[in-house]
């Protein structure tokens, strides 16, 4: 039979903390989805491995046999990963990550000095990728296709990445500098329901829905103006008076200074979130030195994963 390490984490964790809700937690998984494992990896072993009630778990004696071995195995394989990452930062090696816009935000430095201090012979190349691809190139041929990508959510099949929050802004408006609500502030959302709005490609999906406030219209659909494809495009469209359209806060400098473009708060949509992304189930230590050198920038966060 085969039994995967993740099993072996999950049994050991609840060995540990003699608690579903607590391993749960430390794990960042969910309580059900921890119990449904446990209970997947009984079935294949063909034994019990705790008893349960609604207040106690305690571990049965072939859980008590299992424990001292499983640790064992993640601790062999915990140095085994630990070998290939030095071996990583040895070898010269290239992480090519995607990116749609400039990071801004004072990020992207340190996220290199932090790479680089952890990885000296290796080399964190960014790609521009069109705003067409939602998914900042992660998907594709395998040669074609970034590591890791700098991307909003949400994400089409979010079930296939694993991704870290970079920061989380409220969303504001641009309108030509001459609109009608351009001295407004704020605006509420329900005053744009009737405006041309400058609309990403069809291409980018569930994105082109969010910077669209899909889910504040009640149901009414967007009148769009013009597609926008990149930060140049937006600039000249606003400028022709084509429509407005929203963006994350920490962009707005990339409009700063433009005489032809207001910018206002907008009340009525929920909050943008960009992330570092990645496929679910990569575990390469060149790209758990990116995760952790962006983690260490943005301050106490939770990896997602199902």
């Amino acid at each position: 039979m085969d039994v995967h390490l993740r099993d072996l984490r999950y049994f050991v964790a609840v060995a540990d903390h003699l608690h579903f809700g607590r391993a749960a937690e430390a794990l960042f998984v969910s309580q059900p989805a921890l119990s449904k494992q446990i209970r997947a990896l009984e079935g294949q072993l063909r034994v019990r491995l705790f008893e349960r009630d609604r207040r106690t778990v305690r571990l049965t004696a072939p859980g008590a046999a299992l424990l001292p071995r499983a640790r064992e195995l993640l601790a062999a394989w915990a140095a085994t990963e630990a070998e290939l990452a030095a071996s990583a930062t040895e070898t010269a090696a290239t992480l090519v990550v995607g990116i749609s816009t400039g990071l801004g935000r004072g990020l992207l430095p340190a996220i290199r000095a932090r790479f680089a201090d952890a990885a000296p012979a290796a080399r964190l190349q960014l790609r521009q990728i069109g705003w067409a691809d939602a998914a900042g190139g992660l998907t594709g041929p395998p040669e074609d296709r970034c590591d890791a990508a700098f991307i909003w959510l949400p994400l089409a099949d979010p079930e296939r990445y694993d991704w870290i929050t970079v920061a989380a802004e409220e969303r504001l408006v641009l309108l030509p500098a001459g609109h009608r609500l351009a001295g407004t502030d704020p605006i509420p959302f329900e005053s744009l329901l009737d405006e041309p709005f400058l609309a990403l490609p069809a291409a980018a999906g569930v994105n082109r829905d969010f910077w669209l406030a899909a889910e504040s219209r009640g149901g009414r659909p967007p009148v769009i103006g013009a597609e926008i494809a990149s930060t140049d495009e937006t600039r000249e469209a606003l400028a022709a008076g084509l429509g407005v359209c929203l963006v994350a806060a920490g962009n707005v400098p990339l409009f700063r200074g433009d005489e032809a473009i207001a910018v206002r708060p907008v009340t009525g949509v929920p909050p943008s979130e960009l992330v570092l992304a990645w496929r679910r189930g990569d575990r390469r230590p060149l790209l758990r030195i990116l995760i952790e050198a962006t983690a260490a920038g943005v301050g106490p966060t939770e990896v997602w994963k199902e």
